[in-house]
C-alpha cells in the first residue's frame, strides 16, 4: 500500500494536522470523557504514556490505510478533536471516516467543519470516490456532523457494532461521493 503524505489544513479558526505526542494529555481527557468512551471508545489509551503512543501510531501515515488528523485550535494549538479516514481502499476510491470532538468543543460546529475538510482533501488527495461514514443511530449529535457535513442517510444497520457500553447498537450508514454537493 502507498503511504499517503501528511499534510496541514487550515479551515477558519481550526488547524489539521497528524496528531502528535504533544497532545497526549488532551488526547486522554478526551478519551475520558463518558460521551467519547460510549460512542467512539479507544480502550487501549488508560494513562498519558498509552495517550502518547496512541497519537504517535495515529500520527503514522506511513500503511497508507488511514490519514487521521487532530483538530486544534489555530490560535493556541489546544487538541479540540480528531477525524480519521480510515479502510482506505485506492483500488475501489473508498474509505470511511470518523470523527470526535472533545467536551470542550462541542456544540461550535467543530466536527462538521474538520469532517467537511478532510473530505475534500480526501477526494482530492487520495482520489477517492466514495467515503462512508457510520454513526450509532442513538448518537443524534453525531447524525448533525454527518448531514450537515453533505453525507447522506443511507440505511440502518441492525445491531451492528457493540460500542463502548458493550451492547449492539443499531446504526445508521451515511455515504458522500466526490460529485456530491454539499451546502454552507
Amino acid at each position: 500500500m502507498t503511504a499517503v503524505e501528511s499534510v496541514e489544513l487550515s479551515v477558519g479558526s481550526l488547524l489539521l494536522r497528524p496528531p502528535s505526542v504533544a497532545e497526549a494529555a488532551d488526547a486522554l481527557a478526551m478519551l475520558r470523557d463518558p460521551l467519547t468512551a460510549l460512542w467512539n471508545p479507544a480502550s487501549r489509551v488508560v494513562d498519558e504514556a498509552t495517550a502518547a503512543a496512541w497519537c504517535a501510531s495515529l500520527g503514522d501515515w506511513g500503511p497508507g490505510d488511514h490519514a487521521t488528523f487532530s483538530v486544534l485550535d489555530a490560535a493556541t494549538e489546544r487538541l479540540l478533536g480528531n477525524v480519521s479516514v480510515h479502510n482506505v481502499d485506492r483500488e475501489q476510491g473508498t474509505a470511511e471516516i470518523g470523527y470526535r470532538v472533545a467536551p470542550w468543543a462541542r456544540g461550535r460546529g467543530v466536527g462538521t467543519a474538520a469532517v467537511r475538510a478532510v473530505s475534500d482533501w480526501a477526494f482530492g488527495g487520495l482520489g477517492l470516490h466514495r467515503i462512508q461514514l457510520f454513526h450509532a443511530v442513538a448518537n443524534p449529535a453525531s447524525c448533525r456532523v454527518a448531514t450537515v457535513a453533505g453525507y447522506r442517510w443511507e440505511g440502518t444497520l441492525r445491531e451492528s457494532t457493540s460500542y463502548g457500553d458493550g451492547l449492539r447498537h443499531d446504526e445508521h450508514l451515511h455515504a458522500r461521493l466526490v460529485g456530491d454537493a454539499v451546502s454552507e
